[in-house]
Protein backbone atom coordinates (compact mmCIF):
# COMPACT_ATOMS: atom_id res chain seq x y z
CA UNK A 1 0.00 0.00 0.00
CA UNK A 2 1.18 3.16 -0.79
CA UNK A 3 2.33 5.47 1.95
CA UNK A 4 0.12 8.28 1.03
CA UNK A 5 -2.80 5.93 1.46
CA UNK A 6 -1.87 4.87 5.04
CA UNK A 7 -2.74 7.41 6.58
CA UNK A 8 -6.51 7.93 5.68
CA UNK A 9 -6.44 4.07 7.12
CA UNK A 10 -4.73 5.32 10.10
CA UNK A 11 -7.46 7.76 11.00
CA UNK A 12 -10.80 5.34 10.01
CA UNK A 13 -9.53 2.71 12.75
CA UNK A 14 -8.94 5.67 15.03
CA UNK A 15 -12.82 6.64 14.71
CA UNK A 16 -13.45 3.04 15.72
CA UNK A 17 -11.56 2.42 18.32
CA UNK A 18 -12.20 5.63 19.67
CA UNK A 19 -15.42 4.14 20.18
CA UNK A 20 -14.84 1.13 21.34
CA UNK A 21 -12.23 1.93 23.75
CA UNK A 22 -14.39 4.58 25.44
CA UNK A 23 -17.85 2.48 25.82
CA UNK A 24 -16.12 -0.84 26.27
CA UNK A 25 -12.25 -2.13 25.43
CA UNK A 26 -10.24 -3.62 23.06
CA UNK A 27 -9.72 -0.74 20.79
CA UNK A 28 -6.10 -1.90 20.54
CA UNK A 29 -6.47 -5.50 20.02
CA UNK A 30 -7.56 -3.64 16.82
CA UNK A 31 -5.12 -0.51 15.85
CA UNK A 32 -1.87 -2.56 17.44
CA UNK A 33 -2.22 -4.91 14.58
CA UNK A 34 -3.34 -2.45 11.88
CA UNK A 35 0.01 -0.72 13.12
CA UNK A 36 1.90 -4.24 12.52
CA UNK A 37 0.74 -5.09 9.83
CA UNK A 38 1.68 -1.51 7.65
CA UNK A 39 5.66 -2.13 8.93
CA UNK A 40 5.97 -0.86 12.45
CA UNK A 41 8.06 -2.75 15.29
CA UNK A 42 5.62 -4.47 17.84
CA UNK A 43 7.44 -2.02 20.48
CA UNK A 44 6.88 1.12 18.17
CA UNK A 45 3.70 -0.02 17.73
CA UNK A 46 2.70 0.37 20.97
CA UNK A 47 4.37 3.19 21.88
CA UNK A 48 2.72 4.84 18.41
CA UNK A 49 -0.30 3.68 19.76
CA UNK A 50 -0.03 5.50 22.89
CA UNK A 51 -0.67 9.03 21.12
CA UNK A 52 -3.94 7.91 19.85
CA UNK A 53 -5.50 6.67 23.03
CA UNK A 54 -4.19 10.04 24.86
CA UNK A 55 -6.06 12.03 22.61
CA UNK A 56 -8.81 9.97 22.42
CA UNK A 57 -8.91 10.01 26.56
CA UNK A 58 -9.20 14.27 26.85
CA UNK A 59 -11.81 14.05 23.98
CA UNK A 60 -13.52 11.13 26.04
CA UNK A 61 -13.39 13.11 29.15
CA UNK A 62 -14.40 16.22 27.50
CA UNK A 63 -16.89 14.86 26.20
CA UNK A 64 -18.63 13.41 29.79
CA UNK A 65 -18.18 16.35 31.42
CA UNK A 66 -20.33 18.21 29.23
CA UNK A 67 -23.07 15.72 29.53
CA UNK A 68 -22.68 16.69 33.26
CA UNK A 69 -21.86 13.11 34.28
CA UNK A 70 -20.70 13.20 38.41
CA UNK A 71 -17.63 11.65 39.41
CA UNK A 72 -17.31 10.38 43.13
CA UNK A 73 -14.92 12.43 45.45
CA UNK A 74 -12.52 11.80 46.70
CA UNK A 75 -12.81 8.61 45.59
CA UNK A 76 -11.79 9.01 41.94
CA UNK A 77 -8.64 11.01 42.87
CA UNK A 78 -7.08 8.00 44.65
CA UNK A 79 -7.84 5.99 41.89
CA UNK A 80 -6.23 8.43 39.42
CA UNK A 81 -3.28 9.24 41.55
CA UNK A 82 -2.35 5.28 42.21
CA UNK A 83 -2.93 5.44 38.37
CA UNK A 84 -0.38 7.88 37.19
CA UNK A 85 1.91 5.89 39.59
CA UNK A 86 0.82 2.31 38.17
CA UNK A 87 1.25 3.56 34.26
CA UNK A 88 5.02 5.28 35.38
CA UNK A 89 5.93 1.94 36.50
CA UNK A 90 4.09 -0.18 34.13
CA UNK A 91 5.42 1.97 30.42
CA UNK A 92 9.08 1.53 32.45
CA UNK A 93 9.08 -2.44 32.34
CA UNK A 94 7.33 -2.22 28.80
CA UNK A 95 9.12 -5.67 26.71
CA UNK A 96 8.80 -8.50 24.69
CA UNK A 97 6.21 -10.78 26.59
CA UNK A 98 5.29 -14.43 24.32
CA UNK A 99 2.10 -13.34 22.21
CA UNK A 100 0.15 -16.05 21.94
CA UNK A 101 0.39 -17.04 25.18
CA UNK A 102 -0.69 -13.48 26.73
CA UNK A 103 -3.39 -13.13 24.02
CA UNK A 104 -5.62 -16.99 24.16
CA UNK A 105 -5.14 -15.18 28.33
CA UNK A 106 -6.71 -12.26 27.78
CA UNK A 107 -8.96 -14.05 25.92
CA UNK A 108 -10.83 -15.77 28.74
CA UNK A 109 -10.06 -12.92 31.50
CA UNK A 110 -12.45 -10.94 28.57
CA UNK A 111 -15.07 -13.66 28.67
CA UNK A 112 -15.12 -13.96 32.58
CA UNK A 113 -15.86 -10.37 32.96
CA UNK A 114 -18.56 -9.91 30.37
CA UNK A 115 -20.30 -13.35 31.90
CA UNK A 116 -19.75 -11.78 35.45
CA UNK A 117 -21.10 -8.23 34.74
CA UNK A 118 -24.05 -10.02 32.94
CA UNK A 119 -24.48 -12.14 35.55
CA UNK A 120 -24.57 -9.72 38.48
CA UNK A 121 -25.45 -6.17 37.40
CA UNK A 122 -29.00 -6.27 38.39
CA UNK A 123 -28.18 -8.35 41.76
CA UNK A 124 -25.57 -5.90 42.85
CA UNK A 125 -27.81 -2.80 42.09
CA UNK A 126 -30.84 -4.20 44.11
CA UNK A 127 -28.47 -4.27 47.32
CA UNK A 128 -28.50 -0.26 47.59
CA UNK A 129 -26.63 0.87 44.55
CA UNK A 130 -23.21 2.35 44.79
CA UNK A 131 -21.08 0.94 47.69
CA UNK A 132 -18.32 3.71 48.84
CA UNK A 133 -17.22 2.31 52.12
CA UNK A 134 -13.62 2.69 53.35
CA UNK A 135 -13.00 -1.29 52.70
CA UNK A 136 -14.05 -0.70 49.24
CA UNK A 137 -12.43 2.41 47.98
CA UNK A 138 -9.29 1.19 49.54
CA UNK A 139 -9.61 -2.43 47.73
CA UNK A 140 -10.40 -0.65 44.60
CA UNK A 141 -7.69 2.12 45.01
CA UNK A 142 -4.94 -1.29 45.64
CA UNK A 143 -6.41 -3.06 42.55
CA UNK A 144 -6.47 0.23 40.32
CA UNK A 145 -2.51 0.85 41.26
CA UNK A 146 -1.73 -2.93 39.45
CA UNK A 147 -4.46 -1.85 36.39
CA UNK A 148 -2.05 1.06 36.11
CA UNK A 149 1.08 -1.29 35.66
CA UNK A 150 -0.69 -2.92 32.96
CA UNK A 151 -1.83 0.14 31.48
CA UNK A 152 0.97 1.30 31.05
CA UNK A 153 2.94 -1.76 30.49
CA UNK A 154 0.54 -3.06 27.14
CA UNK A 155 -3.02 -0.93 27.42
CA UNK A 156 -4.43 -3.10 25.20
CA UNK A 157 -8.02 -4.89 26.91
CA UNK A 158 -7.76 -2.84 29.87
CA UNK A 159 -10.97 -1.45 29.81
CA UNK A 160 -12.58 -4.44 29.94
CA UNK A 161 -10.99 -5.16 33.27
CA UNK A 162 -11.50 -1.67 34.75
CA UNK A 163 -15.31 -1.95 33.86
CA UNK A 164 -15.37 -5.26 36.22
CA UNK A 165 -13.51 -4.00 39.12
CA UNK A 166 -15.70 -0.97 39.36
CA UNK A 167 -18.59 -2.78 38.73
CA UNK A 168 -18.37 -5.54 41.28
CA UNK A 169 -16.37 -3.54 44.28
CA UNK A 170 -18.14 0.15 43.57
CA UNK A 171 -21.27 -1.00 41.80
CA UNK A 172 -21.46 2.03 39.52
CA UNK A 173 -23.13 2.29 36.26
CA UNK A 174 -21.54 1.65 33.67
CA UNK A 175 -21.57 5.47 32.62
CA UNK A 176 -20.15 6.20 35.02
CA UNK A 177 -17.29 3.75 34.76
CA UNK A 178 -16.57 4.73 31.39
CA UNK A 179 -15.73 8.22 32.57
CA UNK A 180 -13.53 6.98 35.62
CA UNK A 181 -12.22 4.83 33.37
CA UNK A 182 -11.15 7.25 30.49
CA UNK A 183 -9.82 9.38 33.01
CA UNK A 184 -7.32 7.69 34.93
CA UNK A 185 -6.17 6.17 31.09
CA UNK A 186 -5.67 10.01 30.64
CA UNK A 187 -2.99 10.07 33.14
CA UNK A 188 -1.61 6.60 33.01
CA UNK A 189 -1.54 6.91 29.37
CA UNK A 190 0.37 10.23 29.53
CA UNK A 191 2.87 8.86 31.53
CA UNK A 192 3.85 5.67 29.37
CA UNK A 193 3.67 8.48 26.39
CA UNK A 194 6.73 10.34 28.05
CA UNK A 195 8.73 7.15 28.51
CA UNK A 196 8.03 5.59 25.65
CA UNK A 197 9.06 9.25 23.64
CA UNK A 198 12.48 9.65 26.09
CA UNK A 199 13.10 5.81 24.45
CA UNK A 200 12.31 6.95 20.70
CA UNK A 201 9.64 4.79 20.53
CA UNK A 202 7.62 6.73 18.67
CA UNK A 203 6.31 7.18 15.39
CA UNK A 204 4.75 10.52 15.58
CA UNK A 205 3.00 11.42 12.07
CA UNK A 206 1.43 8.36 11.79
CA UNK A 207 0.53 8.49 16.19
CA UNK A 208 -0.91 11.67 15.74
CA UNK A 209 -2.96 10.62 12.22
CA UNK A 210 -4.13 7.80 14.49
CA UNK A 211 -5.40 10.37 17.30
CA UNK A 212 -7.66 12.14 14.79
CA UNK A 213 -9.63 9.89 14.32
CA UNK A 214 -9.35 8.44 18.00
CA UNK A 215 -10.46 11.80 19.19
CA UNK A 216 -13.13 11.84 17.29
CA UNK A 217 -15.00 8.47 18.22
CA UNK A 218 -14.17 9.02 21.81
CA UNK A 219 -15.62 12.69 21.88
CA UNK A 220 -18.79 10.96 20.23
CA UNK A 221 -19.19 7.86 22.01
CA UNK A 222 -18.79 9.84 25.67
CA UNK A 223 -21.69 12.03 24.69
CA UNK A 224 -23.20 8.74 22.66
CA UNK A 225 -23.07 6.64 25.54
CA UNK A 226 -24.73 9.29 28.02
CA UNK A 227 -27.89 9.56 26.07
CA UNK A 228 -28.51 5.75 25.24
CA UNK A 229 -27.65 4.64 29.19
CA UNK A 230 -26.29 1.08 30.52
CA UNK A 231 -28.42 -0.53 28.27
CA UNK A 232 -26.69 -0.10 24.87
CA UNK A 233 -23.17 0.42 26.93
CA UNK A 234 -23.92 -3.47 28.06
CA UNK A 235 -24.96 -4.50 24.46
CA UNK A 236 -21.51 -2.84 22.83
CA UNK A 237 -19.61 -4.49 25.44
CA UNK A 238 -20.70 -7.98 24.85
CA UNK A 239 -20.67 -7.61 21.57
CA UNK A 240 -17.25 -6.21 21.76
CA UNK A 241 -15.47 -8.74 24.35
CA UNK A 242 -16.40 -11.77 22.10
CA UNK A 243 -15.20 -10.29 19.13
CA UNK A 244 -12.16 -9.70 20.80
CA UNK A 245 -12.00 -12.94 21.97
CA UNK A 246 -12.22 -15.08 19.01
CA UNK A 247 -9.70 -12.67 17.19
CA UNK A 248 -7.12 -13.58 20.18
CA UNK A 249 -7.99 -16.93 20.52
CA UNK A 250 -8.28 -17.91 16.51
CA UNK A 251 -5.92 -15.42 15.03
Amino acid sequence: MPIWAEYPLYVVVGVLTGFLNTVAGGGSLISMPVLIFLGLPGTIANGTNRVAILTQNIFAVGGFHSKGVKLPIPYVYYLLIVSLVGGLIGAWLATDIPDGLFNRILAVVMVVVVISIVANRSATRKSGGERLSKREQTIGTVMFFFLGIYGGFLQAGIGFLVIALLSHVNNFDLVKINYIKVFAALLYTGAAVVIFAIQYKIVWSIGITLAIGQGFGAWYASRWSVDKGEKWIKRILIVSVIAMAIKLWFF
